[in-house]
């Protein structure tokens, strides 16, 4: 798909691994919506980019429904959705003084990593189809899971638990929308230098880039948005869960 024209939307586009992929989009020519909760940072962003910032709760079914209406009255029908947005706490099962997981911070995981990808990806094809692009191609989407929903760390049982769902949905959704033409991919990534990383100290984020094989640093925002390209641009490539980690396999801690 030639992205020059085409409207795009990025979920959490206001910062990190969607602060990235906007970037990109809009370079290639797309007019770029960003959805994300933080509006100063997603305001200044959008506006940098020439695009167009939207709040929105991505688990909230009529804060979807209405923003993406919003945003197509704007830039015309949405043919690029990018779900980036997502929490990611650290909670154990059972702490240290023997206290049980808050269901409520479990739930909340879920309801914004698993089912918030679910409310995008249902409500951006609705749209889509409706607006009856022609062509062998009308859309793609590509979604965010993580390597911990294969190797989930010590305290990541909510998190693992959302980005696995996110894997699990992403061939049912795929095989789901292949008669409209709209193509599904998710990228599950490794260790990348997004805003929560870039909190912790020098030797800290030095550490955690060791552990990668190779190539032995953490990952940029730049080179996810760089597979988003990708994807978009192979039209053959669809269904697919796609590590990109540098080969780590996580430890436990």
């Amino acid at each position: 798909m030639d992205l020059n024209g085409v409207a795009a939307i990025v979920t959490g586009g206001a910062s990190g691994l969607g602060n990235a992929t906007a970037t990109m989009l809009a370079e290639a020519g797309a007019r770029v919506a960003i959805f994300d909760l933080n509006e100063e940072v997603g305001t200044a962003v959008a506006k940098t980019l020439g695009g167009a910032y939207f709040k929105v709760d991505v688990s909230d079914d009529t804060s979807v429904a209405e923003t993406l209406e919003a945003a197509e009255r704007l830039h015309g029908p949405a043919r690029v959705l990018v779900n980036c947005a997502g929490v990611a706490p650290a909670i154990r099962i059972v702490d240290k003084h023997g206290v049980a997981h808050p269901l409520a911070a479990f739930r909340k995981t879920v309801e914004v990593n698993l089912i918030g990808t679910f409310n995008m990806i249902s409500k951006f094809a609705a749209r889509l189809i409706a607006a009856g692009i022609d062509g062998e191609e009308a859309g793609v989407i590509v979604n965010t899971a993580s390597v911990a929903a294969y190797d989930g760390q010590i305290g990541q049982a909510a998190y693992a638990a959302s980005k696995g769902g996110v894997v699990g949905l992403t061939i049912s959704a795929a095989r789901d929308l292949a008669q409209h033409r709209i193509r599904v991919v998710t990228i599950a990534p490794g260790i990348f230098l997004t805003p929560m990383l870039m909190g912790l100290p020098q030797a800290a984020q030095d550490s955690l880039g060791t552990q990668v094989p190779h190539p032995s640093r953490l990952g940029k925002p730049s080179e996810y948005a760089q597979m988003v390209g990708a994807i978009v641009a192979n039209p053959m490539l669809n269904g697919e869960v796609i590590r990109l980690d540098g080969a780590i396999r996580m430890a436990p801690r």
